[in-house]
């Protein structure tokens, strides 16, 4: 329990620390990456169903709190709810028949629906087509979330990601984490041991489904503007893939770790090199899947287990 507690209080002391408003920033977008891939990881990591199209979870959830503002001038946390209602009707649609077959069908439907729905966005004026929706500029209350500042945000996301990392700590120790491992060991293994294979792995897309439009819905009130791209580009679905593997799928903190890393070094590259750093995130990121792929697929929490034994052996020595 120390390494947790420790863990805690350093994220609650790091605005204080750095309070420029540059290293707050860092610290938002690290938190909104880790709820990402941590709600990812669920169904993904646990289960090892890969979702290559969790954009459209993540662009339901941000979507929704910005049309019940543009449109009938709700607060924003308004769509909160309905955007994790949507979500969870997605999730349905595209685990009901998938989960049904074996193989690669899961990453493919997902792709193929993210993709048509950010077709469709791009062209609905009623979403803002293209250019997107634009939430209140200045906050007519505390309700709307719009703070001048980076340091309410923080708190905020830091308190949603203490609650996902409870929710999935929990989860481990119950009935359902031992059956989404058993899944991910081997769903003809699992199923002949009496595992509802197809049930359980749709509740935990569900449940992945629900905490990504939270975060989804964090991004899009804190930067008060969503475009398609933004919320269902392709993008977003391979940065919460590559943060969970690099710091270790399957595992409590592996996202977290993964968002540590990756989240300072592309925000070290888009200040480095500019405009040409967007274009340089894409080959960072094709960079770590290779890296990853080839010399450790258990991603740093496995490499940690690895090679800390031979720490220890050597101090002992």
């Amino acid at each position: 329990m120390k390494a947790p507690i420790a863990l805690a209080l350093a994220f609650i002391l790091y605005p204080f620390v750095f309070s420029n408003a540059f290293y707050l920033d860092i610290g938002v977008a690290l938190l909104l990456a880790a709820i990402s891939a941590s709600a990812w990881n669920i169904v993904g990591g646990y289960a090892g169903q890969v979702s290559v199209g969790h954009c459209m979870f993540f662009g339901a959830g941000a979507y929704l709190p910005l049309l019940v503002y543009h449109h009938w001038q709700l607060p924003p946390v308004v769509g909160v709810p309905l955007g994790i209602i949507v979500s969870l009707v997605l999730a349905v649609i595209v685990g009901m028949p998938t989960f049904r077959l074996t193989g690669h069908y899961f990453s493919m439907a997902t792709i193929a629906v993210a993709e048509l729905i950010r077709l469709v966005i791009g062209t609905w004026d009623f979403a803002g087509a293209a250019i997107g929706l634009q939430g209140p500029a200045v906050g007519r209350g505390w309700w709307d979330l719009t703070f001048r500042g980076e340091l309410p945000y923080y708190f905020i996301f830091l308190a949603v990601l203490i609650v996902l990392l409870l929710v999935i700590s929990t989860i481990e120790r119950t009935r359902f984490g031992y059956y989404l491992r058993a899944i991910k060991a081997g769903e003809r293994a699992a199923r002949s041991l009496g595992v509802p294979v197809r049930r359980t792995k749709l509740y935990a897309l569900m449940l992945s489904a629900a905490f990504t439009s939270i975060a989804g819905s964090l991004y899009s009130i804190k930067t008060g503007f969503i475009d398609p791209e933004s919320g269902f580009g392709i993008l977003v679905s391979v940065q919460m893939v590559i943060i969970a593997a690099l710091g270790g799928a399957g595992t409590l903190y592996g996202p977290l770790v993964g968002a540590l890393i990756l989240i300072p070094l592309q925000t070290a590259t888009n200040t480095w090199f500019g405009g040409g750093g967007t274009g340089l995130t894409y080959i960072l990121y094709g960079g770590i899947i290779v890296l990853i792929a080839r010399f450790e697929p258990g991603g740093l929490h496995e490499m940690w287990h690895r090679i800390a034994p031979k720490f220890g052996k050597r101090h002992a020595a």
